[in-house]
């Protein structure tokens, strides 16, 4: 957690703008799974919270249901699982976060923002990509909580 962290800058380019933050708040997720171990990333304070790797993986699969599933319409599902997967390491939930947002991010720049939502009536992928930037804010304050809670590190 040594490099300093910069708001994304203003954009014309309203996608990029909005990828732009989708992939800040990404960081601020991600920053607070550095250097953690297996059993520090499934940590929850008195069992209550989301676990960080719960976090990241829950943020892979919102991106994909909305990106896959909701703009693509294809198959997807939701398991109440996802917030507190078994078995799954810091850096598999790290690496499976990554991968998922530079999948989002290209269907994003393939699509017109004005595209609609295969799944969801007068819903377009400009409220989809509003929508995934509020998801990951809010659960990157959540992630925030944990941390701190876990070791005393505060995120940016």
């Amino acid at each position: 957690m040594s490099e300093p962290v910069t708001l994304p800058e203003g954009n014309p380019d309203e996608r990029e703008l909005l990828l732009g933050w989708l992939g800040y708040l990404r960081g601020a997720v991600l920053r607070n799974l550095d250097g953690l171990t297996d059993a520090q990333g499934r940590w929850r304070p008195d069992g209550a919270l989301i676990p960080l790797v719960g976090v990241a993986n829950h943020l892979t699969h919102v991106e994909w249901r909305w990106i896959d599933g909701g703009m693509l319409g294809r198959a997807t599902r939701r398991d109440e699982a996802e917030f507190t997967p078994s078995g799954l390491s810091v850096h598999q939930a790290v690496e499976a976060y990554r991968q998922r947002a530079r999948a989002t991010d290209d269907v994003v720049r393939r699509l017109p923002l004005s595209t609609a939502c295969a799944t969801e009536s007068g819903t377009d992928l400009r409220w989809v990509l509003l929508h995934l930037v509020n998801e990951t804010a809010r659960h990157a304050g959540h992630a925030d909580a944990v941390r701190e809670l876990l070791d005393g590190t505060t995120g940016e």
